[in-house]
C-alpha cells in the first residue's frame, strides 16, 4: 500500500518507502529513474541533485517524508521532443568522461540558468562549487553553461 504520493517529471507516482528514506533511493529503486546517482551520501559531491519546485537539492539527504513540492530528476529536464539546451551544450562541449556526476551538474546548472539567465563567471563558480567533477572536466562545464545561456534558453 502506498505511504506517498510524489509528483516526479509530472507525474504522480506512488511510493511505499519508510519515512526516513531518501528521495535518492525512492527515485533510484523505487520508480526506475536511474540517472540521479550516488556519490558521497552526505550532500557533498553534488551526484545525486534534482530539482524540488525549480530549486536544486541534494537528494541523498531529502527524507521522503520531509519532500515538499514536485520533483524533477534529469529524466524529466527535456521534453521528448528535444534535450535541454544545456544538454545540447554537454554534447558540444564533450563535457562528459566518465559521465558520473553530469546529471548532477547539469542540474544544478539548469537551477542557476533558471534563477540567473545570464550568469558571470563568478556566478557559475559559485552555484557549482558544490557540485564534484573527479575527472576535471570543469572547464568545460563553465564552458557549456555559458553557451547555454548566450544561446538565451534555460529550457
Amino acid at each position: 500500500m502506498p505511504r506517498y504520493t510524489l509528483k516526479v517529471n509530472g507525474e504522480n507516482r506512488p511510493v511505499t518507502a519508510e519515512a526516513d528514506t531518501p528521495l535518492l533511493w525512492v527515485l533510484r529503486d523505487e520508480l526506475g529513474l536511474t540517472g540521479t546517482k550516488f556519490g558521497c551520501g552526505k550532500a557533498l559531491c553534488g551526484a545525486c541533485t534534482v530539482h524540488v519546485d525549480g530549486q536544486a537539492l541534494r537528494s541523498c539527504s531529502l527524507p521522503v517524508s520531509a519532500l515538499r513540492g514536485a520533483v524533477t530528476t534529469i529524466e524529466g529536464l527535456a521534453s521528448e521532443a528535444a534535450p535541454h539546451a544545456l544538454q545540447r551544450a554537454w554534447v558540444k562541449h564533450d563535457v562528459a568522461q566518465c559521465g558520473y556526476c553530469q546529471a548532477g551538474q547539469i542540474m544544478q546548472a539548469a537551477a542557476l540558468l533558471k534563477s540567473k539567465p545570464r550568469p558571470s563567471e563568478a556566478d557559475i563558480d559559485a552555484a557549482m562549487a558544490g557540485n564534484l567533477c573527479r575527472c576535471g572536466t570543469y572547464p568545460r562545464i563553465k564552458a557549456a553553461i555559458l553557451d547555454a545561456a548566450a544561446a538565451g534558453s534555460a529550457t
